[in-house]
């Protein structure tokens, strides 16, 4: 995966998106979004994938639109998104390589689970949190299932139709402490059966993360599922960073 980065490296306030090709021209509108609601007290860095339906779906799936399946390949993106973290020296002290839960442990291969709190390069305590639009926002959700690496998800109209994940959040916990969901306002208007759940699959997930006490976020943007992705990336980010305790 080719890496971007954005903002001030010197901050405890690490944040991951997965991209893809479509989204970089984008990314400094939503660098300057973020800035201009927090200030410039965090360190983004930005991954792309180069096979989208296949590096960020959590486990095979039919295709939903056109003739592409899923691959399941996240957990491989998992991995070496974690990987490349650490032999950067942006996580230091990663301790566990085994650690992983019993939900996924056939299906994956060690995502580290470490605190949500790692001493950084500079010794300072760092907080990481993970989003993404679209898919991206769908795998950073699954991502925080497997690791507690992740103190907030800032999942920016999420493929959260996908099937089989509303399933998969209702049979455990997220790790993370907050989690941003947003939707366009007509994403659910669609003749598409698949994708014509996702308002639907948002409401029962919103609904679930209060239940288990997870500080949670649901906003409604204007538009359908292409309306200013960078702009409503930047706010999931912002959310999760101005929180309680949000920054480091």
């Amino acid at each position: 995966m080719k890496r971007y980065e954005y903002g001030n490296p010197d901050s405890a306030n690490v944040l991951v998106q997965m991209i893809g090709e479509h989204e970089v021209s984008g990314m400094e509108k939503e660098i300057a979004h973020i800035k201009e609601n927090v200030g410039d007290d965090f360190f983004l860095l930005a991954y792309k994938v180069e096979d989208w339906n296949m590096e960020l779906s959590p486990w095979q799936a039919p295709a939903v639109f056109g003739d592409e399946g899923f691959g399941g390949g996240a957990g491989e993106t998992l991995k070496e998104l974690l990987q490349d973290l650490r032999s950067d020296n942006v996580l230091s002290e990663y301790t566990n390589d085994e650690a992983l839960s019993e939900k996924t442990k056939d299906k994956l291969f060690s995502p580290l689970t470490v605190g949500k709190e790692v001493t950084g390069i500079s010794r300072e305590k760092k907080k990481y949190f993970i989003g993404g639009y679209s898919l991206a926002g769908l795998f950073a959700l699954w991502a925080a299932y497997q690791t507690d690496l992740f103190t907030g998800v800032a999942a920016a109209s999420p493929s959260i139709w996908f099937p089989g994940f509303v399933d998969h959040m209702k049979a455990g916990k997220i790790n993370a402490d907050r989690v941003y969901l947003s939707l366009g306002n007509r994403e659910a208007k669609t003749k598409n059966p698949v994708m014509a759940t996702v308002a639907d699959c948002i409401e029962i997930s919103f609904d679930l993360l209060r239940k288990q006490g997870v500080m949670s976020m649901l906003e409604w943007n204007e538009g359908n599922h292409f309306k200013d992705a960078d702009i409503r990336t930047a706010k999931a980010f912002s959310w999760v960073l101005n929180g309680p305790g949000g920054r480091g």
